[in-house]
């Protein structure tokens, strides 16, 4: 038993901030099965994600607690900073996921709960990059677009909450338009600079990490936050003159994002296939799995936001796709979890974490 908790403790020591992309992936694949209509699949990936979740952020609170500086040194570390936005996501997504069972005041406080998670990260990880940024374009990767993620997340989410704050929804509506048009632009700064780390520095296989998938999954989250500010009702007309234009926007990024995997699937031949890469499992493996189920649920969006039947083919094919992702990628957590614990517990030596 000693073994089992020290074991468990230097996971917490050694927690990646990007874990939360586990109930991102979970939690979206499963708003997907339930848009899709496969309820049964939905509910126990449902409930995946509220232990999950409930687990990471146990987690986290300790790792804050017991090994403050190692969160810290996260915190302003510019490759990793931009992780701490996969809280927001997975909160807002886990949220989707009440609502669509009609639980729409539970999810309130966590769309709160988020923003104000989101509002501290978005300026504190700007300041890190301005001032803390010592390693020039090596800094730049796939991963930071996870704050594109996490701002469009609040877009989906406050949609569907809106109507419980009454008279202030009409605020609320604002806000979401407000928050797709922040995304829009963070997705247009860090798609040039990484555009610009890819085609103009050297690229070796560690550059085409999972996390690259985000890149795609920015752009499908951002189409399922214009189809969902399509399809609901404002009441403010000035917001309704705009509605041309997150027409022709949504379609694009919806384009921008199918455009993209074959480009990333090509990557990813060229890393494993030609550069031998073996194949392992990481956390970083559920920034895989998210965008291709969040490509699923934006295309079944989008098609009822622009009454175009074929959207509704493609997201049932890809919801599948998901979940053999995620299938293969929680096989792959298990097989890794019980490695290393059988690894620690031949060495009982390691068992000592010291506090940081």
């Amino acid at each position: 038993m000693k073994t089992a908790f020290a074991w468990i403790d230097r996971g917490i020591a050694q927690l990646p901030p990007g874990y939360f992309a586990l109930v991102m992936a979970t939690g979206i694949v499963s708003n997907a099965m339930f848009f899709t209509g496969h309820r049964g699949i939905s509910d126990a990936l449902f409930v995946v994600a509220l232990l999950s979740l409930l687990w990471l952020f146990l987690a986290t609170f300790l790792r804050a607690a017991r090994f403050g500086k190692a969160i810290k040194k996260d915190l302003v570390n510019p490759r990793l900073v931009f992780s701490f936005f996969t809280i927001v996501a997975a909160l807002d997504v886990f949220g989707g996921g009440l609502c669509l069972r009609g639980l729409n005041a539970l999810a309130l406080p966590l769309w709160f709960l988020a923003f104000a998670f989101w509002f501290f990260l978005l300026y504190f990880s700007f300041g890190v990059l301005t001032f803390l940024n010592k390693a020039e374009a090596d800094v730049i990767h796939g991963g930071w677009l996870i704050a594109i993620v996490g701002t469009e997340s609040l877009v989906i989410l406050g949609s569907q909450i809106a109507p419980l704050l009454g008279e202030h929804a009409p605020a609320m509506f604002v806000l979401i338009h407000m928050l797709w048009g922040v995304g829009l632009g963070l997705y247009a700064i860090f798609i040039a600079l990484f555009a610009h780390r890819i085609f103009f520095f050297e690229v070796k296989p560690d550059d085409l990490s999972p996390l690259l998938w985000i890149v795609m999954g920015a752009a499908a989250i951002s189409t399922n936050a214009g189809s969902i500010l399509i399809l609901e009702k404002s009441g403010l007309p000035f917001l309704d003159s705009i509605r041309p234009f997150i027409d022709g926007v949504t379609l694009l990024m919806w384009a921008w994002a199918a455009w993209l995997i074959p480009l990333l699937l090509m990557f990813d031949i060229w890393k494993h296939g030609v550069r031998r890469e073996p194949i392992v499992y990481s956390p970083m493996l559920w920034s895989l799995v998210f965008p291709l189920g969040m490509f699923a649920l934006a295309s079944a969006r989008l098609s009822l936001a622009s009454d175009f039947t074929l959207l509704r083919d493609v997201s049932y094919v890809m919801v599948w796709i998901a979940l053999i992702a995620w299938i293969a990628a929680a096989i792959g957590l298990v097989a890794t979890l019980w490695g290393n614990f059988c690894v620690f517990a031949r060495v009982p030596a390691r068992a000592v974490i010291r506090r940081k």
